[in-house]
């Protein structure tokens, strides 16, 4: 199912920003190679407009951030005198998910504290990465571009294909 996601996106996508001429191949007619580069460029074109509109949602808002370098966008708003997290930890954590609309999307009051190992679980890889910049009672903001948060499909219930996310998270705990 995801495969075919991925496939009518990236086709949709193409289509809609196609300066199509004679001269071009029409997607099932190219090779492989070819189809590949196709889906790495509309991607590469995909993540350079998602910064570009996180970067806008950044200075709209007037938020003081710092970029990870791997995407994450992250600011420490309350310091803690805990332990800083690491990797194999298992963090508990208070939240709430925001798209950049405003819609809340989950949050402890909805559906109480989260615990997850940090590294391992099965949470978004940028909550992760952002949680091991904290310590036990950082209070943080962070905004994951899709890659680092449900990625193309989205999560399927509340979060939409291809949404960057805001969390904001206080760590409680560390085990």
């Amino acid at each position: 199912m995801t495969r075919s996601l991925l496939y009518l996106s990236l086709m949709t996508s193409a289509m809609i920003s196609c300066q199509c001429n004679e001269k071009a191949i029409p997607f099932e007619a190219q090779t492989p190679e070819q189809q590949s580069e196709f889906f790495i460029e509309e991607n590469q074109r995909w993540a350079r407009q998602e910064a570009k509109d996180i970067d806008n949602y950044i200075k709209r808002h007037k938020l003081k951030m710092t970029d990870s370098g791997t995407g994450l966008r992250y600011s420490i708003e309350e310091i803690g005198s805990g332990e800083k997290a690491k990797e194999g930890q298992v963090a508990v954590i208070n939240f709430a998910v925001h798209l950049f609309d405003g819609t809340l999307c989950y949050s402890t009051d909805s559906i109480g504290e989260q615990e997850f190992r940090i590294g391992m679980a099965d949470v978004e890889s940028g909550l992760h990465e952002g949680i091991m910049l904290m310590r036990v009672g950082d209070k943080a903001k962070f905004i994951l571009p899709s890659h680092l948060a449900h990625g193309i499909a989205g999560d399927r219930k509340k979060i939409p294909m291809r949404s960057p996310i805001i969390y904001d998270v206080e760590l409680l705990a560390l085990k």
